[in-house]
């Protein structure tokens, strides 16, 4: 047989080495923006984290999480062990098997809360690290006001401006004096500074303090102007705050007084009623022998039930008022966290109080009766 060549053999055998390298220039680009985008996200981490003042080694995190969430799981799934080994005679094996696919879940949803619960730690310590800052950056506008004044340059009359009681603002401009006197601009420092915070106050301080650097004019009057327009700002937030006390009275009265005493006596009631349908059943027993038909039927909701009902009713609502009450007097949803623990605290000692008063009484009067 006659042999006959492709002309395009030759070719493609010339292409394919070229289509393997630029595949593998691909790949590899792709593994690099990998790495780029890591590596990005480790650091927004790692600024996030340093704006609240911590010093965390985040692989030192990750296996402390890590040793949290097994240790946890371990402890819970010995105590599932043991109620199913004990309670319906389950070998711990079958327990075992049953309950693996439970324990990846929990593992799981363990590692998504620790990072929950340490992100709005990492967050709520940077809200105060804010307020902390603008609670003082009126004083420290002056002091620097006073140094300009008398002959200091801007960045002397900033860094002799800092005093211990500045607390973090403190912290703040000393690194902007180490950064200035490594090199960079002050600019630069002061709005550097100025990002890592979720800041009006401080945002337009700094922008005015930049402007009245390039204009060359009287920084120190204009610093001055600045903190008389925040404590003016401030003094206005303030009787803000004030003219809406009765509304947060209210709130604060609903949620951890009437509510409680509420649900306390709702409970109650269901006990009274469960007593009287005990008491009426013995008596239609007793009309039933006698010919009469009498039929009643018990309450639907039992005391177990609707105690969980108001637990969670009660929690949910020292919740909200809790944001609500921040949000009226501070203007800030975050700054309600706080109150959340006390709300709920001193609604559900005086839901078991009450409910354990009023079942007492009860008791007594039944049995006086």
């Amino acid at each position: 047989m006659l042999s006959i060549k492709n002309p395009f053999k030759k070719k493609t055998e010339q292409i394919q080495p070229e289509g393997k390298i630029e595949f593998f220039k691909k790949k590899y680009k792709k593994e690099q923006q990998k790495k780029l985008n890591s590596q990005e996200r480790k650091q927004r981490l790692k600024n996030y984290i340093e704006r609240a003042g911590f010093d965390v080694n985040l692989k030192s995190l990750k296996v402390i999480f890590f040793n949290i969430a097994i240790v946890i799981n371990l402890v819970f799934s010995a105590l599932l062990i043991y109620y199913f080994s004990v309670t319906y005679g389950i070998g711990w094996g079958t327990v075992v098997a049953s309950i693996f696919v439970l324990w990846v879940l929990i593992f799981v949803l363990l590692i998504i809360g620790l990072w929950m619960i340490f992100y709005i730690a990492v967050d709520l310590k940077i809200f105060k690290r804010k307020v902390d800052i603008e609670e003082v950056l009126p004083d420290f506008l002056q002091l620097t006001a006073s140094n300009i004044n008398a002959g200091m340059t801007i960045d002397r009359a900033l860094w002799y401006a800092v005093r211990p009681r500045f607390g973090v603002l403190a912290k703040e401009i000393e690194t902007v004096a180490k950064e200035t006197m490594s090199g960079v601009d002050l600019k630069l420092a002061l709005e550097k500074f100025a990002s890592r915070y979720d800041s009006t106050v401080l945002k337009r301080s700094v922008s005015m303090i930049n402007e009245g650097v390039e204009a060359g004019g009287s920084i120190g009057g204009l610093l001055n102007r600045v903190s008389l327009d925040i404590q003016q700002q401030r003094a206005m937030f303030k009787e803000m705050s004030a003219n809406v006390t009765t509304y947060v009275i209210f709130i604060v009265f609903a949620t951890v007084v009437a509510a409680p005493f509420l649900f306390a006596l709702s409970g109650i009631l269901i006990q009274v009623v469960e007593s009287l349908g005990s008491s009426l059943s013995g008596t239609a027993s007793g009309a039933q022998s006698a010919g009469i038909s009498i039929s009643f039927s018990g309450v639907g909701v039992t005391q177990t039930d609707f105690k969980i009902f108001a637990i969670v009713s009660l929690l949910s609502t020292s919740f909200f008022s809790a944001i609500m009450v921040a949000t009226i007097k501070k203007g800030n949803v975050k700054a309600g966290i706080k109150y959340i623990p006390i709300f709920a605290a001193i609604s559900l000692i005086l839901y078991v109080v009450a409910q354990s008063v009023g079942s007492g009484l009860l008791s007594s009067f039944f049995t006086l009766s």
